[in-house]
């Protein structure tokens, strides 16, 4: 029989090498960022389908429309833009400046039957509004054909 001594520590061991993982994955994280991404925001976007469209729309406070841009390339949208807000307050007593900067970018990839030249989108009290409208369908008749 082979007789081993008791060692509580090694119970733990599978844990604590879980843990050196996990803690190895966060600092590599952590080693990819630079300043620009750190002042960066990501708008929250809700998304649905109707029977003619779908819809896209970003939550974007404070940002004018002008900086804002939506693009197309190769079945993919992107919306992306730019936040520049700076609240000053001067009273007899103080002096307060909040200044709020970021970039954001999102990409949605266009399901297949869509009409691109249609796109659309809207700026109304913060929510930007991008309207996809739907190719529309013809029905397919049956065709007879003539053998000749």
């Amino acid at each position: 029989m082979f007789v081993t001594r008791y060692n509580p520590h090694n119970e733990f061991s599978d844990v604590k090498r879980g843990f050196e993982v996990l803690n190895t994955i966060m600092n590599n994280l952590d080693l990819g960022r630079d300043e620009s991404e750190i002042a960066s925001f990501l708008p929250a976007v809700n998304t649905r389908e109707g029977e003619e469209a779908y819809y896209i729309e970003l939550d974007l406070p404070g940002i004018k429309k002008e900086d804002i841009e939506i693009t197309t390339e190769d079945n993919l949208l992107t919306i992306s833009g730019e936040r520049k807000l700076k609240e000053e307050a001067k009273e007899e007593d103080y002096y307060k400046v909040e200044s709020r900067y970021g970039k954001f970018s999102r990409s949605f990839t266009l399901p297949e039957k869509v009409n691109v030249e249609d796109i659309h989108a809207e700026s109304k009290e913060g929510v930007l509004e991008v309207v996809i409208p739907k190719l529309k369908e013809e029905e397919k008749k049956p065709k007879k054909i003539e053998i000749k």
